[in-house]
């Protein structure tokens, strides 16, 4: 049974946005915090209870954002710290909570701590990790060595992503003060948790030759996050933990760690790198999301229940639909996620079922991880090569500026974006969807309200029901007595047989009145009572 300290954190409909792609007020072609404060009531009207913040503080936007210059102020293309608290104030008046990005495992070389500890200035000498050689071969994720050399200092410092992100060095106990003080610092102005970004590579396994999941993780973790100041506020790692028991030690509630994490085993499909499509099976998404179910229910965990987020590809074009299904693939996507018991996670622009863009120039691109892969296959693939290669993986499907609407960029600015429009924007966008007799905006809206008023969806156990089908997944929710089956046809017409002998059809995406007799349309999702 998940806990009475947990139970209402199922109650949460969670909204990420992308500030710089969001919605832009002052037009420089850049989303800002005004922006998000005008779109509230689209967000009221979807539905959702909680919105988490992509990174706004201070930043020369080598990673945008990811890359912090001062964790206690906004970046200046976004706004000023008075406009954030306007933010926060509309989000609060409407009741929905405010969740900010916070980013432990490295800051930007323009840092003052990363400035100071290059001159070796105290207590900053030690803020990061230096060395007179490569201490080990480790590689940064966006390409290259991660130990760099500072001409300054005369040493090496490590970065497991650009080459202007230092990490930062946790042993230190010093850093962990001055993280816990900018914790304290946002909770103070009202924040209601934190998504924490690579959490577990705050420490390092030096003698194992592993960049994650050091000897003094957990511990760091509890420093940070399982104080008194920090026990009622709700935390989500980016953490890759691929068994159960990691999970439990970051996340069970005498752990006094974290709340949840994101479990990624279902996104890793249909691909050999962020670049290389490779062939998958619905069936075996299906299975990782049925495993991670069954499995924290069973140890009164929480679970994140997401498709998209701003470091991936949209889940809608890799797998499903995306042109003459893509109504019916987005909706029965989003029930087969969102009626699963955990937290809705729900990502810009998924609501009216934006795909991935399409563009055949490199100069379209902005991502810093694009940068590494197009170069290195100078010489080796073809350009069009390269760019397809780019329009399926790169991070930048799901930055590129919200539709919404037909008008010139989308309705996302009056200027030219800071990235290239999306290309299908006059095809695909907020209001044209919302108008439209196929809205997947509406259908959200319908999906969102029913998980809200039904406990069984809420609080109720899972169990798979699918059997040997491989067309499609089938669960089944219970909660006091009462049951309902989840129907996910994932492809072509089939016959499903369910375990039921008469239900009332409680939700479609189908205009159907009923539908009692096994056969299902492609990407056809069905709720019954039983």
């Amino acid at each position: 049974m998940i806990s009475d300290k947990y139970k209402h954190f199922l109650e949460w409909i969670i909204y990420q946005i992308y500030p710089r792609s969001f919605y832009d007020t002052n037009g420089d072609g850049v989303g800002d915090l005004n922006g998000i404060t005008q779109k509230i009531e689209h967000l009221k009207e979807l539905g959702v209870n909680a919105v988490w913040l992509s990174p706004c503080y201070k930043s020369p936007n080598v990673d945008n954002g990811y890359d912090v210059s001062d964790y206690r102020d906004i970046m200046d293309e976004f706004g000023t710290l008075e406009d954030w608290k306007n933010m926060r104030n509309a989000l609060h008046d409407r009741g929905i909570k405010l969740i900010m990005d916070f980013v432990p495992n490295h800051t930007s070389n323009q840092h003052e701590w990363f400035i100071k500890s290059k001159k070796k200035i105290p207590p900053y000498t030690d803020y990061y990790y230096w060395a007179d050689e490569p201490l080990n071969d480790w590689q940064a994720c966006f390409g290259g060595s991660a130990w760099e050399y500072s001409e300054e200092r005369g040493q090496y410092y490590l970065h497991s992503y650009a080459v202007e992100q230092p990490d930062l060095n946790f042993d230190n106990p010093n850093v962990r003060e001055e993280m816990k003080s900018i914790i304290d610092f946002w909770i103070d102005l009202g924040v209601d948790g934190f998504r924490i970004d690579v959490i577990d590579q705050i420490s390092k396994d030096f003698d194992g030759n592993k960049n994650r999941f050091g000897p003094h993780l957990h511990e760091y973790i509890r420093e940070l996050f399982g104080r008194e100041k920090t026990k009622n506020i709700f935390t989500v790692g980016e953490c890759w933990a691929t068994d159960i028991d990691e999970v439990i030690r970051h996340c069970a509630e005498n752990r006094n760690e974290l709340s949840c994490l994101f479990q990624f085993d279902h996104i890793e499909h249909g691909k050999t790198d962020r670049f290389t499509p490779a062939p998958f099976t619905l069936k075996a998404i299906a299975a990782d999301i049925s495993k991670w179910q069954t499995l924290t229910v069973q140890n009164g965990l929480l679970y994140t229940l997401f498709m998209d987020n701003h470091d991936q590809p949209r889940f809608l074009s890799r797998f499903g639909n995306d042109k003459d299904l893509r109504y019916e693939s987005a909706t029965m996507f989003a029930g087969m996620f969102y009626l699963g018991r955990g937290i809705p996670f729900i990502y810009q622009g998924q609501e009216f079922g934006m795909t991935n863009s399409r563009h055949e120039e490199y100069s379209h691109f902005r991502d810093v991880e694009n940068k590494h892969f197009y170069h290195s296959q100078s010489g080796k693939l073809q350009k069009s090569d390269v760019l397809d290669r780019l329009n399926f993986g790169s991070r930048d499907n799901a930055r590129r500026p919200v539709a919404w609407n037909c008008e010139k960029y989308g309705g996302f600015s009056s200027v030219e974006p800071w990235i290239p429009t999306y290309s299908r924007y006059q095809e695909i966008n907020l209001e044209k969807d919302k108008n439209s007799e196929k809205s997947i905006f509406e259908f959200y809206k319908k999906l969102l309200a029913f998980r809200k008023n039904s406990p069984m969806i809420l609080y109720g156990a899972y169990k798979e029901i699918t059997g040997e089908n491989n067309d499609c997944y089938i669960y089944e929710r219970e909660y006091q007595g009462e049951k309902i089956i989840v129907v996910c046809n994932f492809e072509k017409e089939n016959q499903i047989s369910c375990p039921y002998t008469q239900g009332e059809l409680l939700l479609t995406n189908y205009n159907r009145a009923n539908n009692l007799n096994g056969n299902y349309a492609p990407y056809e999702l069905a709720v019954f009572k039983i």
